[in-house]
């Protein structure tokens, strides 16, 4: 099979990483179950400005090296690699982010995955200019089997593809989306996605 895997909330702890960020930049105490919207200026209440400094520092590589592998992502990746699956870690970090984000694959055993770089989110706001090692239209043109991802906003990516299962990631900001057909599954973690594929 063709995998795709999104990095952040699927394979790291990104957003239990914000809440401490958010503390630390700013004072504010919004626990990781009461981030309820994937817009993070929204979920915080940031002004513009304080929602480009906190995500130029959760960027930095010293930051994103920090974050928490999700239990037994890595191990699953690994075993579906072992199996002779494709696996693709595609993530909207903006490719300045490439390097650390590929040093922690390298880190957690994924040295095999291939990393893409994919502007999913439009964030060329907070990083100017930004570059993206993979293109929508190219992106496109690319054939999954099986997605992993948590973000009711990347579900449009996968509309070229009908018959793609895609496994959710439980978070605090899907619990409401609705799914786009029968071919979406939520999974509350990764032992019941190694159960399912």
């Amino acid at each position: 099979m063709n995998i795709y895997v999104d990095f952040d909330d699927c394979l790291c702890e990104t957003a239990r990483f914000f809440s401490h960020l958010v503390k630390e930049l700013f004072d504010m105490d919004v626990p990781y179950e009461g981030i309820t919207d994937f817009n993070l200026q929204k979920s915080y209440s940031l002004s513009d400005e304080d929602y480009e400094h906190m995500m130029i520092t959760a960027h930095k590589p010293e930051s994103l090296l920090t974050f928490e592998e999700t239990p037994l992502a890595c191990e699953t990746l690994n075993e579906w690699i072992d199996a002779g699956h494709n696996v693709s870690v595609i993530t909207g970090r903006p490719f300045v982010a490439y390097e650390a984000s590929r040093l922690w694959l390298d880190r957690h055993g994924l040295d095999r995955a291939k990393l893409y770089c994919l502007n999913k989110y439009g964030r060329d706001s907070f990083i100017k200019n930004s570059e993206f090692s993979l293109e929508v239209e190219d992106y496109l043109k690319m054939h999954f089997d099986l997605a992993v991802e948590d973000s009711p906003t990347a579900f449009k990516f996968f509309s070229h593809l009908p018959e793609l299962k895609v496994m959710v990631i439980d978070r605090p900001w899907n619990k409401d989306c609705t799914f786009p057909n029968e071919n979406y599954m939520r999974c509350y973690d990764w032992e019941t996605i190694r159960r399912m594929v």
